[in-house]
Parts: structure tokens; sequence; C-alpha cells
């Protein structure tokens, strides 16, 4: 049994994050975002994956490697052109044995992948689908089934009248191998709108495992901030790289100058410099070298590598990404997006912008 995570989306909707760093390396808390997937795999006892990239492959490629350092063995497909989520797993195929599991690689979940797959041999099935439970099914593509948990009919952006239930694909699948001849090879072709419905209408039986646990797509600002929140409070469980402090964690190599102030949770990641007078969190991650300044307070916030806040500067609710630099006495308002390198000069307020 093998896996294949879809990482060739541009992450347009991260942007400006990822105009230059690939979505599947963003950083969540201390790993990359495809790290967390691994993990999970990890505990399925899954030790060969395929990562499907498109966009930058290389800088994926110079993070992950050939997976060794991290226990496993990892090919990459790369599309040279965009082939949709049926066609990356397409393009994957010659790397893959008699099962294969299938991850969009926007998803972040705990669900327990090992009775996925357990449920999946014992049935005989061609496919099962994860379906998650959201507030509003009407927002996403719906999946129905009976009684038996069988998959019985699809039902894309449906209408407030035609939602039955509240369970929506949640981007896993547990497929036989064998099953993707019916997508034909090289062309764009979408695994959710094509393929499922084929096997359908073929006959194959097709069953859904129905997860009630934590699951969110951290594909747009918002709900990749709220990522952060959820792994700092615990209702995504990682162990983070770094030692217990109060109520949030430091690594051991950040350097933390005496008369900081904490307030958890919160995460400082290796590199960091806090000097004293800064004030950190609630809900504050500051990836890698991240120097915050005297007198600077950073609250429910992201910032990547390099990024220095200035004396007497306030970042509240924003995402800082590489390189971006404050001035002193600068505010960062709640849902600001930073790209690599931005520079705010000294007493800059940047407010979430008004809807026109």
């Amino acid at each position: 049994m093998k896996a294949v995570i879809l990482a060739g989306g541009e992450g347009t909707r991260l942007r400006p994050l990822t105009l230059s760093v690939p979505k599947p390396v963003v950083p969540v808390v201390d790993r990359p975002l495809l790290r967390h997937q691994l993990d999970l795999l990890d505990r399925a006892g899954v030790g060969e994956v395929v990562f499907s990239v498109a966009f930058h492959p290389e800088k994926v490629k110079a993070v992950f490697g050939d997976g060794r350092s991290l226990g496993k063995l990892i090919h990459y497909a790369v599309e040279e052109t965009p082939l949709g989520t049926g066609g990356a797993v397409k393009n994957a195929e010659s790397h893959l044995d008699d099962t294969t599991i299938v991850f969009n690689g926007d998803v972040l979940t705990d669900v327990d992948l090992d009775s996925v797959v357990r449920e999946h041999r014992d049935s005989g099935a061609a496919a099962t689908l994860v379906l998650t439970a959201v507030p509003n099914p009407s927002a996403y593509g719906l999946v129905e089934t009976d009684a038996a948990g069988r998959v019985s009919r699809f039902v894309e952006k449906p209408e407030p009248s035609q939602v039955t239930t509240d369970t929506i694909n949640a981007g896993i699948y547990v497929l036989q191998t064998s099953t993707l001849a019916l997508i034909p090879a090289g062309i764009p072709h979408s695994i959710e709108r094509s393929f499922f419905p084929a096997l359908l209408r073929r006959g194959d039986l097709v069953r859904a495992h129905v997860h009630r646990g934590y699951w969110i797509d951290v594909g747009t600002p918002e709900t990749y901030l709220q990522v952060h929140r959820d792994i700092l409070r615990g209702r995504f469980q990682v162990s983070l790289a770094g030692r217990a402090t109060g109520e949030g964690w430091v690594h051991p190599e950040a350097v933390v100058d005496t008369g900081v102030t904490f307030e958890g949770p919160f995460y400082v990641g290796p590199g960091c410099h806090l000097s004293a007078g800064a004030h950190v969190g609630p809900d504050a991650v500051l990836t890698q070298r991240v120097t915050v300044h005297s007198g600077a307070r950073v609250r429910d916030t992201v910032a990547w590598q390099e990024s220095i806040l200035g004396p007497e500067s306030r970042v509240d609710g924003a995402l800082l990404g590489r390189k971006v630099r404050t001035g002193r006495n600068v505010t960062v308002g709640r849902g600001v997006v930073l790209g690599e390198g931005s520079t705010l000069s000294d007493f800059s307020q940047v407010p979430i912008p008004k809807e026109a």
C-alpha cells in the first residue's frame, strides 16, 4: 500500500504567501504543511509516498528530498501541464501497487486512517471515501450514502432544498489501484466529478467512512491562521518541537531575554530572538529566526522565518511571510497578509482593507 499526496496547486488563495513558496512547504507551526500528512500516514504504517507536484517542484524536493530522513521513501510525479485531481493520480500510477491512499494536499485531519484502510479491505470496495461533517454543506459537494454506508450519489454545490446530509467529501480516499484504468492518461480529469461517478455507473462498490473529528482545508488565510490556533489549543494534536513554557512552547534554540512576557498559548521556534519588554501571545506562532524587539506585541499571528517586528510594534491577527520588517510603532491589524520581503516604515498602520 502506497499513498499519493495531491500537491500540484499554486496555492492562489494563500497569496501573497505562496508567490515564491509552494503551498506543500508553507510552515504550519514547526513543520511544513505536508509533513503533517506524512505524520498521519506514518501512524497508518505507510512508508512509501508519491508527491504529485507542479508548482516549483524543485523547492518541494529541497525540503523533503527522498524522504529517508523522515523514515519514508518519497517519489515525485511532476505535472508538466495541470491534470486535475484524477489526472494527477493517474500520473503517479507507475509508482503504485494494489491499494492506494489519496490525500488532497490542502487537508489536515486526525482521521483514523488505519481504520479506514481496514474497513476498505474488509468490505472489498473498489474505493472508500472519507466524509466529514460541516455546518453548511451547501457550500461544498454533498456525498449521499445508504444505510449500509454505500455511496449512492454525488451532488455538486446543492441548492438548500437539495441538502439531505451534512457530510461532504473530505479529500481522502482509499482506492484499488486497478480502478485507475477508468482515468485517461495525460489529460485533465477530476477524481470527484468524473472518476467516482464512473465507478458508480459501472456498478463498483464505493463506500464511505464518516469522520466526525478534526478536519480543515488549509487553503485560505483564514483557515491557515485557524489551524495554528487549533494546534496551539490542542484541538489538532501535534507534538511540537520545543519545551513547554507556561502555556506555550519555546524551542531550545530560541533566545528569550529576561523581561519578555508571554500569554498562552504560543510557539517560539528555533533561532528566534525576543528582546526584553516584548509581549508574545496568545495564539502567536513565530516559526524560525523571528526577531521581536522591545515593546513589540504580537498575538493571534503567524510570522515566517527572518521576520523582524520593530520596537513598540503591534501585530494582531495577521500573517507575515518571510523577511517581513516592521519599523518602530507600526500597527498591523486583523486580516492583513504581508508577502515576502514586505517592509513597513516607522509609524505605519495597516488595517484590513474595507470591502468596496
